[in-house]
């Protein structure tokens, strides 16, 4: 099994987990049961790179919500979560996170 980590950027703060908390518990509950489900080795149809060694996984769920990861050996690290309104800035920020973990 792939172990989940949620990135801690320069400031000690972990975008996806402040993002999440926005969120309602049901909400939260659908989110945590496809990061579980892509961390299983399921649910590839909504999972797609976006560059640079990110990946979105979308959630059919409310307003198209979206989970951004890198993978690094048996790990699945969170970087940061969104909706479809945002997506392009995401993917930018997420992308920014990932060099920033790599570079670790």
């Amino acid at each position: 099994m792939i172990k989940i980590i949620i990135f801690g950027n320069i400031k000690n703060r972990e975008p996806y987990s402040v993002w999440i908390e926005t969120l309602d518990i049901v909400t939260q509950a659908k989110i945590y049961a496809y990061v579980d489900r892509i961390a299983l080795g399921g649910g590839r149809k909504n999972l797609k790179p976006v560059g640079d060694g990110v990946f979105e996984i979308k959630i059919d769920y409310g307003p198209g919500y979206r989970v951004y990861f890198g993978r690094s050996k048996n790990q699945m690290i969170l970087l940061l979560g969104g909706d479809k309104s945002s997506q392009d800035k995401n993917i930018q920020k997420a992308k920014e996170f990932w060099r920033i973990y790599e570079s670790k």
